[in-house]
């Protein structure tokens, strides 16, 4: 009896010994998503992407008031001159589009570019902010991929890890 005692208490002292982990998790979409950098950057890209848009229904529009010019003139013209006249304008059409295609590319990249930068950042954050306060682990989910199934709200990091963001950004 005495054994199971000792066995007992040295079992507890061992126990009361180990540290304790701290552990919480953050919701990724809500906090990439509700972060101010990144809604500031969608904005940035949506009005480059209207100025865009103009440039290029303006550039098409003078491309079908040219080809319809061409139309009114084409029987004034002799097969030849019509011949080459078409092949040009398909040139021309062609450029156009190569040209607005790889515009567009380049915004489409330069914003995927800054997005990585963003997400990289609030990686970095979150990890700071773990090493910081002394999380064992900061666990992430989301609803494309959910690595916490349950979490109590105590552990849930989410809003304060976004507001904490907000704020640095702000500064």
């Amino acid at each position: 009896m005495k054994n199971i005692i000792y066995a007992v208490v040295l079992l507890l002292a061992f126990s009361s010994c180990q540290k304790q982990q701290k552990i919480g998790y953050v919701d990724n979409g809500k906090v990439i998503n509700e972060y101010q950098q990144k809604k500031d950057l969608e904005a940035k890209y949506q009005a480059k992407d209207a100025a865009f848009q103009k440039r290029a229904d303006s550039i098409g529009q003078a491309f079908q008031l040219e080809a319809k010019t061409f139309q009114s003139q084409v029987k004034s013209m002799s097969p030849k001159m019509q011949q080459e006249k078409y092949q040009a304008l398909g040139q021309k059409q062609q450029t156009l589009q190569k040209q607005m295609q790889s515009e567009q590319q380049q915004i489409q990249q330069e914003f995927q570019t800054e997005i990585d930068s963003i997400i990289a950042k609030v990686k970095d954050f979150v990890k700071d902010y773990g090493k910081n306060n002394g999380y064992t682990y900061i666990l992430g989910t989301s609803d494309a991929a959910a690595t916490v199934m349950y979490g109590t709200e105590e552990n849930d990091l989410t809003q304060t890890i976004l507001d904490a963001l907000n704020k640095e950004y702000k500064k």
